[in-house]
Parts: structure tokens; sequence; C-alpha cells
């Protein structure tokens, strides 16, 4: 299938288009992620949540935010009050992308090429879910949804003027709290990224 008839208004559900994004080859991480990992939840959900990519486990089952960064997720989003179940989760790269280092797979960043290939997808699944709030969860879904000069460290837990949805937010990926190196440094990193959440939370009320 051609990539203008993918993203043409013939595709109308989330459905149809996790049906075609599983033959996506339009960059070379297909060759070496297990499957594509498209969005799920609510089609007609208020909140849209954007990380970076699957990584090692969501490769292997096919699904976004299930391995460890998704239980920091699912803990922040119900202490800010957030109920996962009604948010679309996705990510801005459908594949995973790594590095073999003996029988581990390391993840690896992806560049501007992986992130320009999976574009379409990512704003066909928000022409379809039409969020109220949309939030970008670390430095690569931020900046690939709102432009390489955006930084979370100066503008994470604040909203952004965007045509992407009514009320943008940007923090952490929820990985970055997994490596601080101190038990502290966790719960203060959790703290300030629960009090970003709360902020989405406050727009979900508005």
């Amino acid at each position: 299938m051609a990539q203008d008839q993918l993203f043409g208004p013939e595709t109308r559900s989330l459905e149809e288009l996790r049906e075609a994004a599983a033959d996506c080859k339009a960059c070379d991480l297909w060759k070496t992620g297990t499957q594509t990992v498209f969005g799920e939840g609510a089609e007609a959900a208020e909140i849209v949540l954007v990380g970076e990519q699957p990584g090692d486990k969501e490769d292997l089952e096919g699904r976004p935010f299930v391995g460890p960064a998704g239980r920091v997720l699912d803990e922040g989003l119900e202490a800010a009050g957030i109920d996962r179940s009604l948010a679309y989760v996705t990510n801005a790269v459908k594949h995973f992308k790594w590095l073999g280092r003996g029988k581990r797979r390391i993840h690896q960043k992806p560049n501007a090429a992986d992130l320009a290939a999976c574009r379409p997808w990512l704003d066909a699944e928000l022409a379809v879910v039409q969020p109220k709030v949309l939030v970008a969860l670390g430095a690569t879904a931020a900046q690939a949804l709102l432009g390489r000069q955006f930084r979370v460290t100066k503008q994470r837990g604040v909203p952004v003027d965007s045509d992407l949805a009514p009320y943008v937010v940007a923090t952490v990926h929820p990985s970055s709290i997994l490596r601080q190196e101190t038990e502290d440094d966790r719960a203060a990193a959790m703290k300030d990224f629960v009090a970003d959440l709360k902020v989405v939370a406050k727009l979900l009320r508005a």
C-alpha cells in the first residue's frame, strides 16, 4: 500500500492504522525490531502520551509502555489522578532501535531519519484521537513534536502553544527516573514527574 493511501481520508480508525503500520518499511528499523509497536488506548481519549520508542519488553509484547518505564508511568499517572485506561499511549518511533551487547539488546536513540519516517503514523494517530491534552515524554518526543529547539529541562510542566492539541505539555521520560543513581534521587525525580502530571490533570479538568 502506498504512503498516500495509508494516510489518506479513507483511513478513519486506529485499527486501520494499526493494521497498516504492521507492514511499515519506511525505515530500516523493521529489519531488527520484532514487530511494529503501535499506540493503544481509547479512540476518543482526552489525553495522548507520546514516548520515544518501544523498549525491549515492548518490542517483544507489541504494546507500548509495558516494561519498567511503563510501570513508572503508571505510578506517576495514578499519583496525579489520571486514569491510564482512559488515555492513548504511543511513541514517536514504532520500532525498537537497539545494539546487541552479548545477549542483551541495548536501547539506541532514534535519529532524525527514524523520527521522520514514523511521523506520518503519529500525525495520523493524533488526527483520529484529537486529544484535549498531548503529553510529550522525554526530549526525543518533545523535540519531534515541538521542534529541535525545545528543551524539556527548561520547559517541562508548562503548557506550550501548538496546533497539535488545545493543550501540549512536556515532561521527562519515565526511564530517566529509573536511571537516577540513588534512591533519594529517584524519589526526587518521581516527585517532579508527578508534579508535571498534576498540571496535565488540571488541564484535563479545565
